[in-house]
């Protein structure tokens, strides 16, 4: 920081000795006047980045959300490593074993400037099995305890707009057992119809969860529960949380999104999803998991051609990201605060803007 300010005093003393042999001694006042309010300026501006590690972070949690392709893991890593902390995921998809290629799972991302940033809630379950929210948030719970337990700070990274909420705002959410007559009532109804039953109940679910039948008979399963049945709420802690949003402009989104879903296919994406089906996952769990693992199966099933899964995945997944921004604009309006950073920054840039945002505001 001192070269900084070093330097920025050499170059304005060039300047201001060029002024005075150009323009005579008559603006040689004025010079030193100016000069002194710089110095003031850059001096201030010195102490206050030098100082600002040694104030500590009035938050429990920082918490990095944004649509897909946006660059958001990147920056939650650079800011855990920033800050001496981990990172707990909150994807929906990136908990199953095996599941890599499809859901971004790309673990050499936790390793900035040669350092391992250690990460939570990565490959905890096995392909096939079902998790769902209340999962999540058990789950979380036990690995933010232990975070900071170890007095590491917690950084929450995801876009899955569900799990993050049920975080932030501490819902009180007990598991749901299946209700087969329900389900084959369900069953009946188009993926429409069941679309616009889930629209009515008022609660944690929007059109995320009507990827396919399945996911929406179950959602609709979990909103009957609910309504139904009185349930013991339990204690979720409450976590002061600065959330931060990646915004990324849409035409800059969609770009990343079409390349992003070549590179995964060139990676071996369809080879993925063929050793799942080879494992005995079955296509029907598969379909169930939407995007890359439904239109992929689809396709190495024979109930699609390739142009038609590679034309129908990419629009899928425009979709979803769409409907993330949606969801995570409602949770803005349902009282969660989202500091948007500008996505075309530099790395290093996001994190100090982030960095300033958590000491100045956890300090109001």
């Amino acid at each position: 920081m001192f070269f900084v300010f070093f330097n920025s005093c050499i170059g304005l003393s060039e300047i201001l000795w060029n002024v005075t042999m150009f323009y005579g001694c008559r603006y040689v006042l004025f010079a030193r006047f100016a000069a002194i309010s710089f110095f003031i300026l850059i001096f201030a501006d010195v102490y206050y980045m030098s100082r600002m590690d040694d104030v500590p972070v009035k938050y429990d949690m920082l918490s990095v959300v944004g649509p897909t392709a946006c660059g958001k893991t990147s920056l939650a890593v650079a800011l855990a490593l920033a800050l001496d902390g981990e990172v707990i995921s909150a994807d929906s998809r990136q908990v199953y074993r095996g599941m890599d290629i499809g859901t971004g799972k790309d673990l050499k991302e936790y390793s900035c400037g040669g350092v391992d940033v250690p990460y939570h809630l990565i490959d905890i379950v096995d392909a096939g099995q079902k998790y769902n929210v209340f999962e999540f948030q058990r789950d979380f719970l036990v690995a933010y305890e232990d975070i900071k337990r170890r007095g590491r700070f917690p950084v929450l990274c995801g876009g899955s707009g569900m799990y993050v909420e049920s975080v932030l705002r501490g819902y009180r959410l007990i598991p749901v057992p299946e209700n087969p007559v329900l389900r084959e009532q369900l069953e009946e109804k188009s993926l429409e119809e069941l679309a616009d039953m889930l629209a009515s109940y008022r609660s944690l679910h929007n059109n995320t969860d009507t990827d396919t039948k399945k996911r929406a008979i179950r959602a609709i399963e979990i909103e009957e529960y609910y309504l139904n049945c009185p349930v013991e709420e339990r204690e979720f802690p409450s976590i002061k949380t600065l959330t931060v949003g990646v915004d990324v402009s849409r035409e800059v989104r969609r770009e990343r999104i079409s390349k992003r879903l070549m590179a995964r296919i060139e990676e071996g994406l369809l080879d993925e999803v063929q050793g799942l089906l080879n494992m005995g996952v079955t296509a029907e769990q598969l379909i169930y998991y939407g995007l890359e693992y439904k239109f992929v199966t689809l396709y190495l099933t024979g109930v699609i051609s390739f142009e038609e899964m590679l034309s129908g995945l990419e629009t899928a997944i425009h979709r979803f990201a769409k409907r993330q921004m949606t969801w995570f604009r409602g949770m803005e309006r349902r009282g969660v605060a989202i500091e948007w950073v500008d996505a075309s920054l530099p790395l290093a840039q996001q994190v100090d803007i982030i960095k300033g945002l958590l000491h100045d505001k956890g300090a109001e």
